[in-house]
């Protein structure tokens, strides 16, 4: 457990170099031979710094940069953990995470900005095995995706300080275990099958039969036109409650406040008024690689999510 200190938690970055600078420098942090730091202040960064965006290579130098000094602490995302599967092999020459069109596709642009640099991106994924999984101080929790109190558990258990190791990493691959299943609602959420013939196109254009779900309500108050985090038109209003195993399992209005990632929220740029989703839970993922914002929430000693310490 770590104790109180004043962070400045920042969502998903998605190679957006440019607005990370501009971002750190309007929170009133300092760039000293290219390392940001505030003199009172300490980033949290809640991943995902991969994929999509023009500058990763750039955007992967400053997050590092800021967390090498001691200003700042950068969890796992679901993009670095993906880039670890898919660069890793298992024995029979296989890739942990495969090689289809869909994969290819999220890496593309990593790889491609990589792809004169191969000893850098190396040291990258090398770094990426060393950021923890979630984090957790006397009033707050951080986690990319999904707090489940379950399978933080199962993770507190498996690994050393919070973070895998590569043997681990080819533990983690392994379908049907706790540990598995904890590390993928950790940092990817907890999905539900829609019912049969129900479908829906996502924003990368893939056809999906499962929903993100609000894993923060209970779940038995929702439908499956209610239960997902981003709205998607056309859902039945059945409810979920025998699509579920545990219907009392979710995030209730009694934990400590907990800053997620991973969803990339809708917004119109041009009236972004950014919300949280319970008085304990907030997203800092306002789809910056969609033309959304890159948002910080700064941290106090509130008790309670206050959308007036959100910064974009």
């Amino acid at each position: 457990m770590h104790t109180n200190k004043k962070y400045d938690l920042i969502g998903d970055i998605h190679g957006y170099a440019d607005e990370l600078a501009a971002l750190l420098l309007k929170m009133g942090y300092v760039c000293r031979d290219g390392v940001y730091s505030h003199s009172t202040r300490t980033a949290l960064f809640i991943g995902d710094y991969i994929d999509r965006g023009p500058k990763i290579r750039e955007t992967l130098a400053i997050v590092k940069s800021i967390v090498d000094s001691g200003n700042a602490i950068a969890l796992l995302g679901n993009h670095e953990y993906n880039a670890l599967c898919y660069y890793y092999q298992n024995p029979d020459g296989s890739y942990l995470r495969e090689h289809n069109d869909k994969n290819d596709n999220q890496q593309l642009q990593t790889e491609k900005q990589f792809e004169n640099h191969p000893a850098e991106y190396k040291a990258y994924l090398d770094w990426f095995l060393t950021l923890p999984l979630y984090y957790e101080s006397e009033s707050f929790r951080a986690v990319h995706a999904c707090w489940d109190n379950v399978c933080i558990e199962v993770l507190r258990s498996q690994l050393p300080d919070d973070r895998l190791t590569e043997e681990l990493l080819y533990e983690s691959t392994v379908k049907g275990t706790d540990f598995h299943k904890a590390v993928e609602i950790t940092l990817k959420g907890k999905e539900i099958k829609l019912p049969i013939e129900q479908s829906y196109t996502d924003i990368d254009g893939h056809k999906r039969r499962e929903i993100r779900l609000r894993w923060w309500d209970d779940p038995r108050l929702l439908t499956f036109a209610t239960a997902s985090v981003v709205p998607i038109a056309n859902l039945p209003d059945d409810s979920i409650h025998h699509a579920i195993s545990h219907s009392s399992d979710y995030y209730n209005e009694n934990e400590k406040m907990v800053f997620i990632g991973h969803y990339g929220l809708d917004c119109d740029p041009s009236i972004f008024i950014p919300t949280h989703f319970k008085d304990n839970v907030c997203c800092l993922d306002y789809g910056i690689a969609k033309d959304g914002k890159l948002i910080a929430y700064r941290m106090d000693d509130e008790t309670e999510v206050d959308n007036s310490k959100i910064v974009f």
